[in-house]
């Protein structure tokens, strides 16, 4: 599944109050109350701290202003986002620190970065020389230039402590990119030491020596990394069934895919106009066909991994005349077949195995 992050309303709950613990503590470090960092949050202190709190996206960004209005440290972006190492990320920061692949780690993090509590959205490429993060705040109806800024100063100086808590404490950025003019009396953080820093580029990018990519990852697991990719699966599924008008056509879509309903059956359903209901998946930027072929393509991948069904018989189950357009829609998704597919998680299986058995002695 890619990231679409606009599927998950900005009101809707379901992120952890990780981001606002981190703004607060830092505000409190100036002497700011949490009583004033969390003013119009409707959160108290004791709210941010307990067990299973969910916060939604509008609150962290509430707290981000207020930030900006009782701050006076020009810094204070960038101390916030190196608060937030790969444990605050839950199942989402294990299943990167797992990973024997840092390639295959940077394409996990972009794939499943709506876990990640997100104010931003973020792509990864590799050139022959370069690894190029690109990093562009989330598009919300109250943001401005300073909350703009913020965001990318917060989300870089994020970055670069996951990179280093990846790939050890001497990683370092060869430039980085601001997509704006330079803020008056701008310092540089010392985590930008010997790093070019520019404004006024096309892009705000974190640029780094392609080369850090082919280091072996020192905590890669290939027992436990499958395991936790799973898991990060099912908890986006779960993310993206709860979550605003696409979250309602998922839950239509699920109950069955074989015989699923129209987009205007599933407009009745919702007791709007399918007219009413694409505008509306458009602005959470998806579409009815997007949200078909995500569900497709996860509930497919689980068949695949975790059943003996034929291809013949997953066709059917996901709606598709024949098998043939199975395998096409599969290996458009994956670049694989579903045979294949199958062979390699039947392969990741086994390694698996050994290893746990070679663990036990």
């Amino acid at each position: 599944m890619e990231q679409n992050m606009a599927a998950v309303g900005f009101g809707e709950k379901v992120y952890t109050a990780a981001k606002i613990v981190a703004l607060v503590e830092a505000l409190a470090d100036e002497g700011i109350s949490p009583e004033q960092a969390l003013h119009g949050t409707g959160l108290s202190s004791e709210d941010m701290y307990a067990v299973g709190a969910k916060v939604s996206i509008n609150q962290i960004l509430n707290c981000c202003r207020n930030a900006l209005a009782l701050s006076h440290d020009t810094q204070l972006p960038f101390k916030v986002g190196s608060r937030f190492h790969i444990s605050t990320y839950g199942m989402y920061g294990y299943a990167m620190l797992s990973s024997s692949d840092f390639r295959r780690t940077m394409d996990f993090a972009v794939r499943y970065h709506a876990l990640a509590m997100p104010l931003t959205t973020i792509s990864f490429e590799e050139t022959s020389h370069w690894g190029i993060w690109t990093i562009d705040p989330i598009s919300h109806p109250k943001s401005d230039a300073r909350l703009y800024r913020f965001q990318i100063e917060m989300q870089i100086a994020t970055h670069l402590c996951l990179q280093r808590d990846l790939m050890g404490a001497a990683f370092a950025p060869n430039q980085i990119s601001f997509a704006y003019p330079c803020p008056l009396g701008f310092r540089s953080p010392a985590e930008f030491s010997d790093c070019l820093v520019r404004f006024d580029q096309p892009a705000n990018q974190i640029v780094f020596d392609a080369k850090w990519l082919d280091d072996a990852a020192r905590l890669g697991n290939r027992t436990t990394h499958p395991i936790a990719l799973e898991l990060c699966e099912d908890l986006l599924l779960a993310l993206w069934r709860q979550t605003g008008t696409a979250g309602k056509v998922r839950k239509i879509l699920l109950e069955d895919l074989a015989q699923r309903p129209s987009l205007s059956v599933t407009a009745k359903r919702l007791r709007t106009t399918a007219r009413t209901l694409r505008r509306k998946l458009d602005q959470e930027g998806t579409s009815y066909r997007q949200l078909l072929d995500e569900l497709r393509q996860h509930i497919a991948m689980k068949y695949l991994r975790e059943t003996e069904m034929t291809r013949e018989d997953i066709a059917y189950a996901l709606g598709y005349s024949d098998a043939a357009n199975f395998r096409h829609a599969f290996r458009r998704w994956t670049a694989m077949s579903p045979t294949a597919f199958r062979h390699r998680a039947a392969q990741n299986d086994d390694e698996t195995a050994k290893n746990i058995l070679s663990s036990r002695g």
